[in-house]
């Protein structure tokens, strides 16, 4: 793998800074681990997932490796898979598939960037069990520092082995094969009923928060009495769905559009909107920012912006959907918006959307209005 050119990778259109990466050593490793296997795939053989920004699958191409179906939970790095593919001039068939049994009926080879969830991981594990070939080798690759122990007890109750390589540039790739697929129905999405909101989670394993409601979310439901009575709203980064079920259960005459990058949350909004009686009225959207909304087109839009990208403190992802805000906001529209108070986000707000009031604030949390100017 030397000789694939990982510096020309890029991670446009998400956010690009000194200190954010295409590709790391793992990339590299999980690909120099699985080469044998990688070598005697056949076309349709092989399945990505958890490719950040293309490095799996584009160094798979590289490697004469067709067919290949690839996940990648975050819509931008599908763009960035796309357009690093396009400047390289790879025009081998890449088929981007959802987390289904469709992603690795008959796969016989899996690599993946292991999550950060168990949650996901576990997921990922059963899908691949109940619906790869059952001689399919997994290799599941992770920087050292975000790997524990767990991680090959969760790979150990879906697979009936599971070895670990020897650490190379503080990265290291599980291998399991021989699949165990469990008995009875699949175990996602998962489901809790929380008894003070009279509210359903549903969360797939990759989605922020599993069933839980995050703290953040919770403090700015504190004010959703205080709603504008308006058509349409959306929910910006959706997660799971909970602002956007309990903003349509807060308002009966209200449109709203939960959006989400995240294939895992978007899949998860739209069944926490309809375990919840809502789905007539919540639209759930997989879009990159607010990039498939018009300007101009909303009254109200409700936001908890992520503060790391991936495992990286970084403001730039917030800036990101301030920007998209400010851009669908009608005039006059409102952008509600809670954030670790700590990050000082109101400078940005209101130099972004437009004045911006506090309606509370708490030990860890803001809340605040941006009004369109």
């Amino acid at each position: 793998m030397t000789d694939f050119p990982f510096d020309r990778l890029r991670r446009w259109p998400d956010i690009e800074a000194a200190n954010l990466f295409a590709y790391d050593a793992t990339d590299k490793l999980l690909l120099e681990t699985a080469a044998d296997a990688l070598r005697t795939a056949a076309p349709g053989d092989t399945v990505v997932v958890g490719d950040r920004y293309g490095a799996l699958t584009l160094g798979a191409l590289h490697q004469n490796v067709s067919g290949i179906r690839t996940h990648q939970d975050d819509l931008s790095g599908e763009r960035a898979l796309d357009a690093s593919a396009a400047s390289l001039s790879i025009t081998d068939a890449v088929t981007h598939a959802p987390l289904d049994a469709s992603l690795f009926r008959d796969a016989r080879v899996v690599l993946m960037q292991l999550p950060r969830s168990l949650e996901a991981l576990a997921e990922t594990a059963e899908l691949i069990a109940r619906h790869a070939a059952p001689g399919v080798a997994v290799f599941a690759g992770g920087r050292i520092k975000h790997m524990s122990r767990a991680m090959n007890d969760v790979l150990a109750r879906y697979f009936g082995s599971v070895t670990a390589s020897l650490a190379q540039q503080k990265s290291r790739v599980l291998v399991a094969r021989d699949p165990r697929p469990p008995v009875g129905e699949l175990a996602w999405p998962a489901r809790e009923f929380h008894a003070d909101l009279g509210l359903t989670v549903c969360a797939h394993g990759a989605a922020f928060a599993g069933t839980k409601i995050d703290i953040g979310t919770r403090f700015l439901l504190e004010f959703l009495d205080r709603l504008p009575d308006v058509p349409r709203a959306i929910d910006l980064g959706c997660g799971t769905g909970v602002l956007a079920t309990l903003a349509a259960r807060a308002r009966p005459a209200m449109q709203v559009i939960a959006s989400d990058s995240s294939a895992a949350a978007v899949a998860s909004a739209q069944q926490t909107a309809l375990a919840n009686d809502v789905a007539d009225r919540v639209t759930v959207v997989r879009d990159d920012g607010l990039l498939s909304q018009p300007d101009g087109s909303s009254n109200l839009i409700l936001l908890n912006p992520p503060f790391h990208v991936g495992a990286t403190v970084h403001a730039g992802i917030a800036q990101k959907l301030f920007d998209d805000a400010a851009r669908v906001l009608r005039p006059g529209g409102e952008l509600w918006t809670v954030w670790n108070s700590h990050l000082g986000y109101r400078p940005a707000l209101e130099r972004t959307v437009g004045a911006t009031r506090q309606l509370g604030r708490n030990a860890k949390f803001t809340v605040t209005v941006s009004t369109k100017r």
